[in-house]
Parts: C-alpha cells; structure tokens; sequence
C-alpha cells in the first residue's frame, strides 16, 4: 500500500545554474531561496529545515541550519530557460528537446497554409506585422507575456466557437512549428472584437494579443498547454497505468501535465485547499502516486513580493508534519521545485535556477542524493519504486533510499 508523493514548490529554486552567464545573462546572482530568508532573517520552517532546505542550498541564509539527518540533493533543468510547464514534463520524464526561437510571422504561412488545407477560414491582419485571424473568432500570433519567441498563443472567443475546435486548430498549428510551447486558450466574450482591439507589438518583429486586455480570463476560461516534443506516452502517468498503479495530479500540474486514466485536481491556486487535497489523496488505500503543485509561490515571485512568498512557504510547512505523520517506510516523499522566480533579481521573470531534492522515508536518513543532471530523475526513481517501465529520460536514485535494517 505504497504512496509515493512528490511536492513541487513552484519557483523555490536554490542558485543559478553554471550556464547562466551564457545562456540568461539577466539572471546571474538569482537565488530565491536564500535571498528570502535573507530578506527574512528570523524566518523558520522547521519541517524543510529538517528535510534539509538548508543542506541543498549550501549555507545558512538566516536562522535555519543544516539537518544532519536529511536526505537531499539538487537538479539542473534540462529544459532551456526556466519553465513550469517544461519543467513539470521533465520531471515526469520527457527529455527535453531543443526548441526554436523565433516570431510568428517567420511561419505564419505555413500555418495559413495548413489551415486552410483544413478547411478553416483565414485571414492575415496587421500592416506591417501581421496575425492570423481563423474563422473570425480565432486569433494566432506571439505569445507577449512569455520571453519574446518562445511560446505562440491562440486566443478564442468561446462564445462563438467551442474549446474542442479551438484544440483543433492548436493541433495543427503545434503540428506546424517547433517553439517551446502553443497554448490554445479562450473566454467566453461579448464579441470577438475585444481580441481584435487586443493585439499589441513588441520590438518590432513580434506581434499577439494582449490576453489579460482582451478579457480572455474574464469568463468562462480554458486553456491547453501543447509543448514541443512531449509524448505522454513515455511520461510516468501513462508508464504506472500499464502497471495498475494510479495517480492523482494536484494543482497546475493537473493543468498541463496529460493524466487520461487517473484523478485531476484543476484549476487550483489556494495553498491550502492544495495541501489538504494532497493529505486527502496521501490517506486514500492502496497505491497511489500523487503529484502536487504549489503555485503561489511562483505567482509571488512574479510579483516580486518577498513578504508573500514567505507567507506561501509557511503555509507548506505547517501542512507538512500531517503528511509526515501518516507516512509509512513503505511511503517515500521528495520535496522539490521546477526552476527558480527570484523577486529580488531586479526582473518579474523565472530564474534559471538549480532546484533541491528533499527525499523522506521513514527509516532513512543521512542519504546525500548528488546533484542530479535532469529533473528527470525524480520520475525514474517513481518508475523505479512501483516496479514500472522507465520513463523516456532521467536514472533512478531509489537505490541510495535503502530502509536501514
């Protein structure tokens, strides 16, 4: 009756990854963790003091020390930058693939084309910088809110066209390019015309629709998220379900993760209604594999608001020891992150940050984990403790986790 549950703080990175100074020079110096418990100097979380938050960060940033006892490690991303949504499907065993950057209008007719080919109704809009307009309803350009080239966004007016064609058209435009991320997505809107007086430039070369001006979020929302290369298939959900071991997802990792056969838990931010649904799946019988995500983290680093990111990781905190409690050797717990958000760096932007691997099984203790190349490797070790097929990428640490006798 084994549960295997991995917490992701969003965003609690512990330290710039060797290559930023090449490959994101705005984040050189981004620590989130230590540099909050600097700003908060008294701040105690004794439950990941003594999981070893202060072990995976390398020093003692405040009132908080080391725990010999601990078992802990840190992971690179593997991903390019610093993404949630990336992040989450390496952790969940995708390797992840180089994508491109660049603007829309650099495939804009390859899309028109496809588009077309499929039937749809299309026309280019813009003087100088253009996007696609489908079927009067549908907007395709830059994503504006993500770094520039990253991520192209299909704006809907669901009062006009359902969500299921709105994928469609996200599937063949995902088809037709190789950006990091397309997020099909709309609202249920007075008249497509908001998207329309929405659209905005950036630089020169990148052109979208301005989402939260549009009123897209306003009513009625869905969204999906389509990554580049990610094949739910070789992903843990799907390697468990061939096993009959199932999982449950909780918070924005059931948002953008792909779990068919098991339990979601969407649309989630509050922390605690969060944590006391992961309580909840962690006390259900039999084996379960649980994944949680804590969101408000992330949102206060956007917010560069230390106070509140302080304020979320006690809320984690003071939840834990219940989980702890009910926990049995059988049961094995990894705390973690997806990248980094430092608010104090200066940007609103994540940080390319190293992430920490807090590991607890009743019964082990004193385990140094290494720092791991993937973030990959947390959704091995869970192939590897239900006795599953391997994920598509990361190595097991489960070996290290042995129960002393």
């Amino acid at each position: 009756m084994a549960k295997f549950l991995v917490l992701v703080i969003d965003s609690f990175g512990v330290g710039t990854m060797d290559d930023v100074p090449q490959v994101r020079p705005q984040d050189i110096g981004a620590n989130t963790c230590a540099h909050i418990l600097q700003a908060k100097p008294d701040l105690r979380l004794p439950v990941l003091e003594k999981l070893g938050i202060i072990n995976a960060l390398g020093f003692s940033a405040n009132v908080m020390q080391p725990s010999a006892d601990a078992n802990f490690g840190t992971a690179d991303l593997q991903h390019e930058g610093g993404d949630t949504f990336m992040g989450h499907q390496e952790i969940l065993g995708t390797k992840p693939k180089t994508p491109l950057r660049i603007p829309f209008s650099e495939v804009m007719g390859t899309v028109e084309k496809a588009l077309l080919a499929a039937d749809y109704q299309v026309e280019r809009i813009g003087d100088t910088l253009q996007y696609l307009l489908v079927n009067q309803h549908v907007a395709i350009g830059d994503n504006l809110e993500a770094d520039l080239g990253q991520v192209f966004n299909i704006t809907a007016n669901l009062s006009e066209i359902s969500f299921e064609q709105v994928k469609k058209i996200g599937r063949i435009v995902r088809d037709c390019v190789s950006v990091d991320r397309v997020i099909a997505f709309g609202g249920l809107l007075v008249s497509s015309q908001q998207i329309i007086d929405a659209a905005e430039e950036k630089l020169g070369i990148y052109i979208g629709i301005n989402a939260p001006k549009s009123g897209a979020y306003d009513k009625g929302f869905e969204v999906v998220h389509m990554g580049y290369g990610v094949d739910s298939q070789v992903q843990v959900p799907e390697k468990l379900h061939s096993c009959h071991i199932p999982t449950t997802l909780i918070g924005k990792v059931a948002d953008i993760v792909e779990n068919s056969h098991g339990i979601n838990h969407i649309n989630l931010v509050d922390s605690q209604t969060i944590m006391d649904i992961t309580l909840d799946a962690m006390r259900q019988p039999g084996d379960r594999f649980i994944c949680t995500n804590i969101q408000e983290t992330d949102l206060s680093g956007h917010a560069q608001n230390v106070e509140r990111y302080a304020d979320c990781l006690t809320v984690v905190d003071n939840n834990l020891p219940d989980i702890l409690k009910i926990m049995t050797p059988e049961d094995c717990l990894v705390v973690m992150a997806d990248h980094g958000n430092d608010p104090t760096i200066g940007h609103s932007k994540h940080t390319r940050e190293k992430v920490p691997l807090l590991v607890y099984r009743p019964g082990v203790t004193g385990v140094q984990i290494g720092h791991r190349a993937t973030l990959s490797d947390v959704g091995a070790t869970v192939c590897d403790f239900f006795h599953a097929p391997a994920p598509q990428n990361g190595t097991s640490f489960l070996p290290l986790l042995k129960v002393q006798e």
